[in-house]
């Protein structure tokens, strides 16, 4: 049997959530481990799905530009520890956290930018990227499981490794929004195609991109299989469709200040130090 449908960037984010909630490592640290979620609108979605609460959002991208939050403090904790089934905010403390975390543990991050090989990283708009920037790294080296959801939204036509190299902080003279630079993660990307293959035994193609009225960023799919396993995802997708970004209500209003890296309703344009603004 062949199924074909087609899922915004929010509804693609949830099954996303609902993939990444299945899969056995997920589960094993949820009911004796530690799963480490650092926050976005999809591992809010995830966030979601395992305990029922949407996180703060800190930077975002929106028709601004590269954006922070208009509220410095957030109404919801950014990034949280899920310790055998409780949740701890640990915001203030996510080295610390980070240092406790083991080999069935999970951490759970967003991307801004995925390319075809699989390979992913985040913008970074704060000095050494901020908390998530100081222990990425170091994370990396410590052997914990990392899993990465991202949307094919995110897919970018150059390796992930050009990308990189092309920004930085202080390498952009003139920017909407905060001047952004990129850092590398590794680990097990989760799109919402391969998503749909861990939810089901089926093959699934994507055969378009992008849409109107709602659905700019769209993905367009076929999946085959046999009749029960499509069924699966044909229900799945039915339960997501109408779904919209997560992320708790005040942190999802981006600054509107006037000032480095800020914006405002014109064009907020950050030129070596000095703000200037076009009518």
């Amino acid at each position: 049997m062949i199924l074909q449908f087609s899922l915004t960037v929010p509804e693609a984010k949830a099954v996303i959530a609902k993939a990444a909630a299945s899969l056995p490592e997920v589960k094993k640290a949820f009911k004796s481990g530690r799963i480490f979620l650092k926050g976005g609108t999809t591992v809010s979605k995830f966030a979601e799905e395992l305990v029922g609460i949407e996180l703060g959002i800190c930077g975002r991208v929106s028709p601004l530009g590269t954006k922070g939050p208009r509220h410095i403090k957030l109404d919801a904790p950014h990034s949280i520890v899920i310790e055998n089934g409780e949740v701890r905010n640990v915001d203030d403390f996510e080295e610390e956290e980070v240092l406790k975390l083991g080999r069935d543990d999970v951490f759970v991050i967003g991307a801004n930018a995925i390319d075809v090989n699989g390979n992913a990283a985040i913008m970074a708009g704060s000095a050494l990227g901020g908390n998530p920037g100081k222990i990425l790294g170091g994370l990396m080296a410590e052997g914990v499981q990392i899993l990465i959801l991202a949307g094919l939204e995110k897919l970018i036509p150059i390796d992930i490794s050009s990308a990189v190299k092309a920004c930085g902080r202080k390498k952009i003279d003139i920017s909407f929004g905060m001047a952004v630079g990129l850092i590398p993660i590794i680990g097990k990307l989760i799109t919402e195609q391969i998503a749909i293959e861990i939810l089901a035994e089926v093959k699934c193609t994507v055969i378009g991109k992008g849409g109107i009225c709602g659905a700019e960023g769209a993905t367009t799919m076929v999946v085959e299989g046999d009749k029960s396993e499509v069924k699966k995802i044909f229900d799945i997708i039915n339960n997501v469709k109408g779904s919209m970004h997560s992320g708790s209500e005040k942190s999802m209003l981006e600054c509107i200040k006037s000032g480095p890296g800020c914006g405002d309703d014109l064009a907020c344009i950050y030129k070596k130090g000095s703000l200037l603004l076009f009518d």
